[in-house]
């Protein structure tokens, strides 16, 4: 079913793992597509509750492939028809999806981890906004969520200058949830992406559409919508196990249902 990329799911944890180690997982249009379609897989399927993307080998994504890039080249319509839908599937997915940024994340392979809702990186890697360095301005999605996490000023700034940015800083900037060292990380990424699979997923995907609704709402329609909200969530078991457990006093056992 995916020519590019390798897609499996345990304990309720969906791994896209980008295959093109050869060329730092770079994109090609049926890698957009691979992704899309993984995503949107693991949203509908009742087994999965976390979704995480990382990269094969030393690299995360180091963005398009050059190669396939000519002067013939639509841009703006490769955005419509490609990258847009990826990572448009990515920012609505109902579902928590983690970026594990096991190293370089450049251009659109940049893009690919702000759309995701955690980034989590490895010791060893990086972000860049490489796309001034080929006359480009930044895509698939990636002014409007750089914005949104570090501030205007900041996104210009990375925007413009197109440095690479370490783990650490991206750390102090925001850009990362947290840091990892490499020597642990496969098991500090699966013990992530544990933590969240087992928090109550509709919630978080009640959390999600607040978030993306709250830019274009008043505060008086963003309150109604938040009270919409709150009726779905308290419909939930998982409310239901939750105030359970906090009166018994233990820990809840959340089921995403």
């Amino acid at each position: 079913m995916f020519e590019t990329i390798q897609y499996s799911v345990d304990n309720g944890i969906a791994r896209i793992t980008l295959e093109r180690p050869d060329s730092l997982n770079a994109f090609i249009a049926r890698m957009n597509k691979d992704i899309q379609n993984a995503v949107k897989k693991a949203e509908a399927s009742p087994d999965v509750r976390c979704i995480v993307i990382t990269g094969a080998g030393r690299a995360f994504c180091s963005g398009q492939d050059l190669s396939e890039v000519n002067e013939e080249m639509d841009h703006g319509q490769v955005l419509r028809d490609h990258y847009g839908p990826m990572v448009k599937q990515i920012q609505q997915c109902e579902k928590p999806v983690i970026a594990a940024v096991n190293g370089v994340a450049a251009g659109a392979g940049f893009s690919l981890a702000l759309a995701c809702d955690f980034r989590i990186m490895s010791e060893r890697a990086s972000f860049m906004n490489a796309f001034i360095h080929v006359g480009l301005i930044p895509d698939s999605g990636n002014l409007y969520f750089l914005k949104r996490i570090v501030g205007e000023a900041k996104a210009i700034e990375l925007s413009v200058l197109g440095e690479r940015i370490t783990a650490e800083q991206s750390l102090n900037m925001g850009l990362a949830t947290k840091v990892i060292p490499a020597a642990d990380w496969e098991s500090a990424v699966d013990q992530f992406a544990s933590h969240i699979a087992n928090l109550p997923t509709k919630a978080i995907g009640l959390i999600k559409r607040l978030l993306t609704a709250a830019d274009s709402l008043t505060f008086t329609e963003y309150l109604e919508r938040e009270a919409q909200g709150q009726r779905i969530a308290g419909l939930t078991t998982d409310h239901r196990e939750g105030i359970s457990a906090f009166l018994d006093k233990r820990k809840p056992t959340f089921s995403g249902k």
